[in-house]
């Protein structure tokens, strides 16, 4: 990585973002099984995001929604080749979106951009929910490193929209820490995957505890993780949400499980991608 890079808390991948093929290219904005090339219009600039649809989804009943946030730099193509979120769906009959970050990244805590990621991710979310028959109590947002970091923002300033979040390699952290009330006003659940080995595990640490502060979460007794190399522990916060910790002690920045990618971790005891799921599936959002 670069010395920029090297800078930015959580940030970085190391790819170079896909090009955006114009909008012409894009197809039908419709809902349909398979894969889809779709467009918004947010704050006067088109934003563009992969959708996928699992095999016999026809739209016309709810169900779940999963948003993959990428590494920066990086595009949510990239991220959908390493994570394998798609035959996840597939089992389980949810629908997947993969933002594209404006030149590879996302406005998140700590870097990458100036745009209002927060308000593009609430239009998707928006789009998806009119449109394609997302079931709003099940909501979800994912990621890695700036994607991680994003999904943390998207928890505490995008107010009532996912059920819970799902952190892998990234935290909670960044000038907007400083502020008291930085914080959900509405429950999410939180699931996150840190490297005992990741540079920036003390940060991502400390995050969780200010997390755990704010939210008055108190430890609940769970079982191990059962999983050689793995530390689970759970809290359970104030307002009803759920907290959710795994540190995989040989893991530095890296997705778990993943068998692709520059940040994949094939030989890691844990899938960070089948955690996920399972703790997205045992948390609606929180009336």
């Amino acid at each position: 990585m670069g010395v920029v890079c090297a800078l930015l808390l959580a940030g970085c991948g190391e790819e170079t973002p896909a090009a955006t093929p114009p909008a012409s290219e894009a197809p039908a904005q419709r809902p349909a099984a398979g894969d889809h090339k779709l467009t918004l219009q947010v704050a006067g600039k088109e934003r563009t995001f992969l959708v996928h649809a699992p095999p016999g989804y026809t739209g016309d009943k709810p169900v779940p929604l999963v948003v993959g946030l990428h590494f920066y730099p990086g595009s949510g193509e990239r991220l959908r080749d390493m994570i394998e979120m798609d035959a996840k769906a597939d089992e389980h009959g949810f629908l997947v979106a993969y933002p594209d970050g404006v030149a590879g990244g996302f406005n998140a805590l700590i870097c990458c951009g100036a745009e209002d990621d927060v308000a593009f991710l609430k239009a998707l979310t928006d789009r998806l929910i009119a449109d394609w028959g997302v079931d709003a109590d099940r909501v979800y947002a994912t990621g890695i490193s700036n994607g991680a970091d994003m999904s943390f923002r998207a928890a505490v300033e995008a107010t009532g929209v996912f059920a819970a979040i799902g952190a892998v390699s990234g935290g909670l952290g960044g000038p907007r820490l400083a502020d008291p009330g930085f914080m959900p006003k509405k429950p999410v659940s939180v699931v996150t995957i840190i490297g005992g080995l990741d540079q920036y595990y003390e940060a991502f640490q400390a995050g969780l505890k200010t997390w755990r502060e704010r939210l008055k979460c108190a430890p609940v007794k769970n079982p191990a993780s059962g999983m050689k190399g793995v530390e689970r522990s759970s809290a359970r916060c104030a307002d009803g949400s759920d907290l959710e910790v795994y540190v995989v002690a040989d893991m530095g920045h890296s997705w778990p499980g993943a068998k692709n990618g520059q940040m994949a971790l094939p030989d890691a005891p844990i899938v960070a991608t089948d955690v996920l799921w399972d703790f997205f599936a045992a948390h609606p959002r929180i009336s």
